[in-house]
């Protein structure tokens, strides 16, 4: 009768049960393992024979079949070894021990038994404790993370031997340290660094207070890649289930920097312009998620973004709409979470110097330059400002501007008011995840303010999706002052939100 023991893989940022099943038949000595398993799942039969090759343990000298159930789920990764081996220690009568199906095993085996720490343990974890699993036992290396977890009890060990022996109840086991941390990057950057920009900084915080996505477009060297990176300083903290989401999708994706330290700080994630389709959404044959979900939670920079592959650009369209991403394969597909806020800089024209004397682009290269962005791209960036060139006497009068530390109160009054007024209501916390049905409730306008957008949408036929970006920036320029309605000034500061149309739309709001 086959031995049977838990362990767990990982699909997209959620993990699920797999049973580990192992039998032996008269044969020739061999082993194999089916269960559509990666090669790293595969090569797990040369590791297993290794490590039980040890005067505590013998490997059995008959055909040994290891299956990993459900059998129709590709899965891929190392952690299974540790369940291989407890079960098949099992099935040959060498490891006896009660209540097995209690616990739960993930970690990697070296050669010499010992237990290797592996990626995605936070996920797999979770789905323990949501399967009943009441214990799992993880590489040492992995309890910290591991522990992260309520509501299941976790063993950390740092051999197989070790492994042995506790559940054999040979040995006791030792609690180790395993209390949560937090990791936050020391803050080395301030908005009190950058001069001369407060009407952009302005719309910047709005930005940031609302979750809106962002477009600064101005002359190398005036402050957009500056202002940009300091975004992230004024953002909200982390919420519990947030810093929870984002480690989980840090964890499976290999980059979590400290096991055991929980995200709390923002993401910002800025990759190069000439970053593939693959990188940004997600892909690869592991269908590993992209930059758009390392995003999540926190901030996208897209620098030069009209440098970026105009293919690459419009494959932002979807996840921009449905906060998810679903990168699809042959014989499986992950989808994974990519709730971000976009932010954009580019240079005017190709040179960078548009409208100045030095400037040689022609009014067709301008043209072209900026049509290498979407129009379906440019109607999902809800603020679009110029950035204007710094003056001599700003810059070298040394004057510190606002800090991050005061902006960031600012960001914190209004996201206050946003969360009083969506309590209850699920994935739904600043005014730009609000559904149409919520801008219709909340965003309610008075007759002026009503006139002087309704003038905006007809004069320039505006699309649907644009009418409600504009009444989201709107609803956010009026909680800044927590105020209950939107007002005429709130609708006037939003339709300037977009300098792209800004001449005309003077004429409509003087």
């Amino acid at each position: 009768m086959a031995a049977i023991v838990k362990s767990f893989a990982i699909s997209g940022v959620d993990g699920y049960l797999v049973e580990v099943e192992t039998d032996t038949i008269y044969g020739k000595p061999s082993t194999t393992i089916v269960g559509l398993g990666d090669t790293a799942v595969k090569e797990a039969r040369e590791r297993l024979q290794a490590s039980l090759n040890c005067p505590e343990f013998q490997f059995p000298k008959m055909k040994v079949v290891i299956n990993l159930a459900p059998s129709d789920i590709k899965k891929s990764g190392s952690h299974f070894d540790l369940a291989m081996a407890i079960s098949l220690l099992m099935h040959s009568e060498q490891l006896e021990t009660e209540q097995i199906e209690t616990f739960g095993f993930i970690g990697e085996l070296s050669l010499n038994s010992y237990l290797r720490p592996c990626s995605g343990v936070l996920p797999m974890v979770i789905a323990a404790r949501d399967a009943g699993v009441e214990n799992i036992v993880v590489p040492k290396g992995n309890i910290r993370e591991a522990s992260l977890v309520t509501g299941i009890n976790v063993y950390g060990f740092e051999t197989l031997q070790e492994v042995c022996s506790f559940l054999s109840g040979e040995t006791t086991y030792e609690a180790q340290e395993s209390c949560v941390e937090s990791y936050e990057e020391a803050a080395l950057l301030d908005f009190d660094e950058v001069q001369g920009q407060d009407a952009i900084i302005e719309y910047i915080v709005v930005a940031a207070a609302g979750g809106h996505n962002a477009l600064m477009i101005g002359a190398p060297g005036c402050g957009k890649s500056m202002i940009a990176k300091r975004i992230p300083t004024i953002l909200p903290d982390l919420s519990e289930a947030e810093a929870l989401e984002t480690t989980k999708i840090y964890s499976v994706a290999g980059l979590l920097k400290n096991r055991g330290r929980l995200i709390e700080s923002r993401p910002f994630r800025a990759p190069h312009h000439n970053a593939s389709i693959n990188s940004l959404i997600g892909g690869g044959n592991n269908a590993a998620p992209g930059e758009i979900s390392l995003a999540h939670n926190g901030v996208l920079f897209l620098d030069e973004i009209a440098e970026f592959n105009k293919k690459a650009l419009d494959s932002l369209r979807q996840p921009m709409e449905d906060k998810k991403v679903t990168v699809a394969r042959v014989k499986f597909n992950n989808t994974y979470p990519c709730n971000f806020m976009l932010v954009a800089a580019m240079n005017p024209c190709p040179c960078g110097y548009y409208g100045q004397e030095k400037c040689r682009c022609s009014d067709y290269e301008v043209l072209k330059y900026r049509q290498r962005i979407s129009g379906p791209i440019i109607d999902r960036i809800d603020i679009q400002k110029y950035v204007q060139p710094v003056p001599f006497m700003e810059l070298s009068s040394f004057t510190r501007g606002s800090s991050s530390v005061e902006l960031r109160e600012q960001v914190e009054a209004a996201r206050s008011f946003q969360r009083q007024r969506f309590a209850g209501i699920d994935d739904v916390h600043c005014n730009a995840q609000m559904t149409p049905a919520l801008v219709k409730e909340y965003c309610r306008l008075e007759p002026e303010g009503e006139k002087v957008l309704k003038l905006a949408f007809e004069r320039f036929e505006y699309s649907a999706r644009s009418f409600h970006k504009f009444l989201k920036v709107a609803r956010t320029f009026a909680d800044m002052e927590e105020s209950a309605r939107i007002r005429r000034k709130d609708i006037a500061a939003a339709l300037m939100a977009r300098d792209l149309e800004k001449e005309q739309l003077e004429m409509l709001v003087v």
